[in-house]
């Protein structure tokens, strides 16, 4: 069930680790780039809720989450191909934002999908898995540029009137190819129930289909929100704040601040491009590797304690990364970036799912969501005057900005109480059908 996060997150990857460099390729100044990443952020917001009350209330020929995971890996690969292929930076960012809308629809549900199948004692370990995947998936991504550099002989600079390197383009390739392929796999691999009582399902479809139903539905889930998730809310900000700062800037940072390239269009650019892929593959195989650990940490300490050692590690860092020798010497900072990272992708969720009403998994995924958006809106807004006005266009001090970030998430992580999850009924409108026997048969188990 977890396996179509590997090309969800092998064409996620791609998009981290090589957007930033495509949109200054095309002419983007350092300011810019958060502005014109703003796109992932609000199609988040837009789409997460959307799509989570949607396939809450969805069932069809391939079940309730699936056709969200198909249309989403159709409409990624299309974007991948297309981008790299992008002759204008307002092309790119208009690729950008398909990508992130494809990435949107296909992976929240996948959350989702986890806490329909699995049982309680089983979703750290559900999560963890996903995490390992996305960590496989990223590393291939990340290094595909590289790879095929120095092992096929595929140029990393930029030819003639092309403003993207033949080597980020052909990963791009292969990205549309291993996304929709993966997930496939779980689309065609993967069953899920049926719910029991149909007929009250259908009714139930009803109510809370259309666009002023999604609404209502979304008010009531925030009305309603579980403690846990509120508490959550300021880990996942301040923790993907950080995370926002290494997808903004990471690959320019290591080419312009450690590889000293003043020109984008130069072979030197191009090295330190490769390079800075090359190190988010490493902290992307330390997240491969800790995902086996995390449910063992989380049972021998907690799950707030373990997520908060990890974010330290991630923060500790970043910071590490202002006062690198050399770029070889990145490699080490980016262990503690993978720690974080794999608690990142598996703990949150974990803690969260099981405080959530039943039968409203994925909207409250997708809201759980906006706290990862939101201050990444914040950013994209105003991280462009910071850079300019106060850290004077250094893209390395951004990053050490990401790693306060982590360290004040880790902080907030020890706050968090897990409760008990809310039955069913308590989400229900006085009097709505299904709201006490019919409950346990509306949707699937």
């Amino acid at each position: 069930m977890s396996f179509g996060f590997f090309g969800i997150q092998f064409g996620w990857g791609l998009q981290m680790a090589n957007t930033s460099a495509i949109f200054e390729h095309l002419g983007a100044e350092a300011e810019q780039i958060p502005i014109l990443w703003l796109a992932a952020p609000l199609t988040g917001l837009v789409i997460q809720p959307i799509i989570g009350n949607l396939s809450d209330n969805t069932w069809g020929p391939l079940g309730r989450r699936r056709p969200y995971f198909l249309v989403g890996a159709i409409l990624g690969s299309l974007a991948l191909v297309w981008m790299p292929n992008a002759g204008r930076l307002w092309v790119a960012v208009g690729l950008l934002w398909l990508l992130d809308t494809a990435a949107n629809v296909t992976m929240e549900p996948f959350r989702a999908f986890v806490s329909d199948l699995l049982p309680s004692s089983q979703r750290t370990q559900g999560f963890a898995w996903q995490s390992l995947f996305i960590g496989l998936g990223a590393v291939l991504a990340s290094a595909s540029p590289w790879l095929l550099t120095h092992s096929l002989g595929v140029s990393a600079s930029a030819q003639g009137t092309d403003a993207i390197p033949p080597s980020v383009r052909w990963s791009f390739y292969v990205g549309a190819v291993v996304f929709l392929g993966s997930v496939l796999w779980t689309v065609l691999f993967t069953e899920e129930r049926p719910p029991r009582d149909m007929v009250a399902f259908r009714a139930q479809q009803e109510r809370r289909l259309g666009v002023m139903s999604t609404l209502r539905e979304i008010a009531i889930a925030f009305r309603e929100m579980p403690t846990t998730m509120r508490q959550l809310a300021w880990v996942q900000g301040f923790s993907w704040l950080g995370m926002y700062c290494v997808f903004l800037y990471f690959p320019p940072a290591i080419a312009h601040n450690l590889f000293g390239a003043m020109d984008e269009a130069s072979a030197l650019y191009g090295e330190g491009v490769e390079w800075a892929g090359l190190c988010m593959a490493t902290y992307n195989a330390v997240c491969f590797g800790v995902s086996f650990g995390l449910p063992s940490l989380a049972a021998a300490t907690n799950r707030q304690v373990a997520h908060a050692l990890c974010l330290t590690c991630g923060g500790l860092g970043l910071i590490a990364l202002m006062f690198v020798p050399s770029p070889l010497w990145v490699l080490l900072p980016m262990v503690g970036l993978g720690v974080a990272w794999a608690a990142m992708l598996s703990l949150p969720y974990a803690m969260v799912v099981g405080a959530l009403p039943e039968r409203k998994g994925g909207i409250y995924m997708g809201i759980f969501n906006l706290f990862i958006v939101l201050p990444e809106i914040v950013a994209s807004l105003g991280l462009g005057w910071v850079i300019t006005h106060l850290l004077e266009g250094n893209r390395l001090l951004v990053l050490g900005l990401g790693g306060i970030c982590f360290l004040i998430a880790a902080l907030f992580t020890l706050r968090v109480r897990e409760m008990p999850a809310t039955k069913g009924t308590a989400v229900l409108e006085k009097g709505e059908p299904g709201s006490k026997a019919m409950a346990v048969d509306t949707l699937p188990s």
